[in-house]
């Protein structure tokens, strides 16, 4: 397996979230509980040490993520909406996370799927260990976002849910890459995901090949 530029793989900014729920076939669920069992899966430690442990080439990474809330006068304008902060960081390294981003995940009648837009904050430095801080002092303003990035619109498959990033692919400027693809699967042991970075040619300059950065939730 190559693992081609590891930081950059799993440090891009489009969001591509499976999730199972607690409960259930999802989809049976409707759309406002797929919604929370995204953001429920999503919330806590995952790391890839099991498989950096197996294969020194992986790299050991740890994601952590946790629910964010809008102040009380902005909650009113996202009432369907939930917010999450999100960061990763070489296990080595945790307090110089890589990849940091706001997820704004929500249901999506028009597509009767579940969406999950990512932001890049314009100041991350602000944000480095935020998900340390106790619950109640998780409070952002929507300008606290930063930028929109990439949506998903993820639907359930069995006991999961499946999604990609478009057809296109998600913008980008990371080594070499313009755009970035993703196909992710989330359990309820962790999440595998599969990103790769492609040049202006459409030629796959990193990413994972054959087989997925293996992140596990840490208890």
């Amino acid at each position: 397996m190559k693992y081609q530029s590891a930081i950059a793989l799993v440090g891009t900014f489009c969001l591509i979230t499976i999730v199972r729920p607690a409960f259930g076939d999802t989809a049976q669920l409707a759309l406002e509980q797929q919604a929370e069992a995204v953001a429920s899966r999503l919330e806590g430690v995952m790391d890839t040490s099991a498989q950096a442990l197996l294969n020194a080439k992986a790299p050991n990474v740890r994601m952590t993520t946790c629910r964010v809330r809008l102040s009380a006068t902005e909650a009113e304008k996202q009432p369907n909406s939930i917010f999450l902060y999100q960061e990763q960081a070489l296990t080595k390294n945790l307090a110089s996370p890589y990849r940091q981003r706001f997820l704004q995940i929500s249901p999506s009648a028009h597509s009767q799927s579940v969406r999950s837009l990512s932001f890049k904050p314009a100041t991350p430095t602000a944000w480095i260990n935020f998900c340390s801080k106790p619950e109640g002092d998780r409070t952002i303003q929507l300008r606290d976002l930063g930028t929109a990035v990439c949506s998903v619109f993820l639907k359930p498959s069995g006991d999961a849910y499946v999604g990609n990033t478009p057809a296109d692919g998600c913008p980008a400027n990371i080594r070499g890459a313009v755009r970035i693809k993703n196909h992710i699967v989330l359990q309820t042991i962790g999440m595998d995901t599969w990103d790769r970075g492609f040049d202006a040619a459409g030629k796959q300059v990193w990413g994972a090949t054959a087989e997925s950065y293996q992140f596990r939730r840490r208890e």
